[in-house]
């Protein structure tokens, strides 16, 4: 187990292409920290930088305590985990656990134990004999964590491990992923697009934007209090409304709610509700239901405001909203984020 250190860590291509504008960040012993972001954002590239695959332009990146900067991937003490499996296709999976193993002069009965132990855990034992063919995707990406947990490495670095899968045995392998990672107690850093992926793995989560942080926390705080906009927007599904305070339609029950420096309220689709009677609410506005998608015990309305701004909002699965329906929403004091000018969260 070890803690990862990155310094003013950066990397440009030629032609001046900076994809990473210096992260540093500190990992702690057995965090499982993720890295999330938009495609192009950098998050790809920073992992493969602290697995050694990518050399760093500049900064310093730090393995248990080492300067790795000038290190090959092997002498890192680092398993990674890709989202292609890169199984042998000629090889069993016992023989794929143990190839990494053999290759380090691995006494047998050691390679013979941390196989059963990773099999056992991964519940992989009966496909022991098979290979990657015989085998389903998810039971494939069960035996490419298998290969790097029999290192028992480090840190482990997973690259989209799950993005080749479909959405159950997503949810199914997040779980799984989790618990490995609480038992293990490793060091991890795991890149994903899927900000629901992010959310549900990360004891910290780390929102990249055009190569760098935009925020770090976990991710209650990165929901409940967005650092920027950005981060508003991107974290959460669907993702916060987001209206400028010049917004004629928008009705606050009392301007001095609204910090000098507003530029942009932001209200998530769980916190409006619709607006029937005299109960009190800091803001309400007028709208139009465009679209109602059914979940199951929710339903989220896409409607227009008058001004042409679209909303989302969330209401009882069984609410009967018809479309092109008027509806009047609103939402309470403790449930606003307000944003200044440049983006930037007020409060």
């Amino acid at each position: 187990m070890a803690e990862i250190k990155l310094n003013d860590v950066r990397k440009s291509y030629g032609g001046g292409i900076d994809v990473i504008k210096g992260v540093s960040l500190d990992i702690a012993d057995g965090e499982l920290l993720v890295l999330v972001g938009p495609s192009g954002c950098g998050k790809s590239t920073l992992l493969r930088m602290i697995a050694g695959l990518e050399g760093i332009t500049a900064g310093e990146i730090g393995i248990g305590g080492r300067r790795v900067n000038e290190l090959e991937p092997s002498e890192r003490d680092i398993a990674m985990v890709f989202q292609n499996y890169a199984l042998y296709p000629h090889m069993t999976v016992r023989q794929n656990l143990a190839y990494g193993l053999k290759n380090r002069n691995t006494p047998k009965d050691e390679i013979d134990r941390r196989i059963a132990k990773a099999a056992a855990s991964l519940e992989i034992e009966p496909y022991l004999e098979r290979k990657p063919r015989q085998l389903s995707g998810g039971q494939r990406q069960r035996v490419a964590m298998g290969r790097a947990i029999v290192r028992e490495p480090a840190a482990f670095l997973f690259d989209e491990p799950l993005s080749n899968l479909d959405a159950k045995l997503r949810v199914q392998m997040r779980v799984e992923i989790k618990r490995l990672q609480r038992s293990l107690a490793t060091t991890s850093v795991y890149v994903t697009h899927d900000q629901m992926e992010a959310m549900t793995l990360a004891d910290r989560l780390v929102v990249l934007n055009g190569g760098l942080i935009e925020q770090v926390g976990t991710p209650i705080e990165l929901y409940e209090k967005p650092a920027t906009t950005f981060v508003a927007t991107f974290i959460g599904s669907p993702a916060m409304n987001l209206f400028s305070t010049d917004n004629p339609i928008l009705t606050l029950s009392n301007p001095d709610l609204l910090p000098a420096e507003t530029a942009t309220i932001g209200i998530r689709p769980e916190d409006f509700y619709l607006a029937e009677g005299a109960e009190p609410a800091a803001l309400t506005t007028d709208a139009r239901v465009a679209a109602v998608e059914l979940i199951g015990a929710e339903s989220y309305v896409h409607a227009t405001l008058p001004t042409g701004d679209n909303v989302v909002f969330r209401v009882a699965g069984r609410s009967r909203i018809e479309i092109d329906a008027p509806v009047r929403i609103a939402a309470k004091a403790e449930r606003l984020h307000f944003f200044d000018r440049s983006n930037v969260r007020v409060q």
